[in-house]
């Protein structure tokens, strides 16, 4: 079982909800989520890793507080994190089933749940370094999945970079079951995690998790997913584009990136098909192109 350990910021209240988001967008190891906990904005990192995110974490700090906002890097700190056993317990006090869309529906192992016609469920309890699927970035990726099912889009092979929990991948190959998938994360916790929830899902044999890196890939695809921060997004542009024969749904989003991001994508040679912003977060925004 992995030792978890929290990295807290603290915040000044009016500016709580901006760094929450800052976090998880800018900072690799909070990529996950973020809790707030009054006027801090907590995420968990593993014991080994705590040193590296603290120093990314309070650089990133400093040139927010550079910006004006009410952080100061000084007291970005660490602290121990409740065991998972601990803290697994005490999801189940409010982490329920969640209906993310028309069709996709995440069950939490612990709540009964009788599927009713035409759900897609997601067998999906939440990891300590992975999100239940609720965030709005992830929840931006499923509405648009959602949509091109309903308009009758049948891919038969996916792409899924930065598979995370592998939440996205799943979804796809339950709602396309003709379909198999390539799901591919730097991190071999998050390459682990989704081939075990895949397995949970029986779904392994649709979905071949790796750490490959994405310009190794040669394959194209008719359907590619990217939910990670928007940096990473920028300097993987060019192998996502090479990867992409048909639709690309970029998320990992500050609504104020996303356009911007969008206009390069399309200055390459993507075709724009929208920017969404999150009705549940505003705060948050997908955007989606076709080759």
């Amino acid at each position: 079982m992995t030792d978890w350990v929290e990295i807290v910021v603290p915040v000044g209240a009016a500016d709580v909800d901006d760094v929450a988001a800052l976090i998880a967008s800018e900072i690799p190891a909070a990529s996950a989520g973020t809790e707030q906990r009054g006027d801090e904005v907590v995420f968990w990192v593993a014991a080994s890793d705590v040193a590296a995110a603290l120093a990314d974490t309070r650089d990133a700090v400093a040139r927010w507080q550079a910006g004006g906002a009410a952080v100061d890097p000084s007291r970005v700190r660490s602290a121990t994190a409740m065991p998972e056993a601990e803290w697994r317990d005490a999801w189940k006090r409010y982490f329920k089933v969640s209906r993310l869309t028309r069709q996709f529906v995440v069950v939490p192992s612990w709540e009964p749940y009788t599927p009713v016609d035409g759900d897609v469920v997601i067998d999906l309890d939440p990891g300590m370094a992975f999100g239940t699927g609720t965030h709005a970035s992830t929840r931006l990726v499923l509405e648009h999945l959602q949509v091109l099912a309903d308009a009758g889009a049948s891919p038969a092979r996916i792409l899924d970079v930065g598979c995370g929990s592998g939440i996205l991948a799943i979804a796809a190959v339950k709602r396309w079951p003709a379909a198999t998938c390539v799901a591919i994360d730097n991190d071999p916790i998050a390459v682990q995690a989704t081939a075990e929830n895949a397995l949970h899902n029986k779904v392994a044999d649709k979905i071949d998790a790796s750490v490959t890196p994405l310009p190794d890939l040669t394959e194209t695809f008719p359907l590619v997913l990217a939910n990670i921060q928007a940096h990473v997004l920028r300097e993987l542009k060019a192998p996502l584009i090479a990867r992409t024969q048909g639709t690309l749904i970029l998320s990992g989003l500050l609504t104020p990136q996303a356009q911007p991001l969008a206009d390069e994508f399309v200055a390459s040679g993507m075709k724009l098909v929208l920017v969404r912003t999150s009705a549940e977060d505003p705060q948050w925004s997908s955007v989606v192109l076709e080759s």
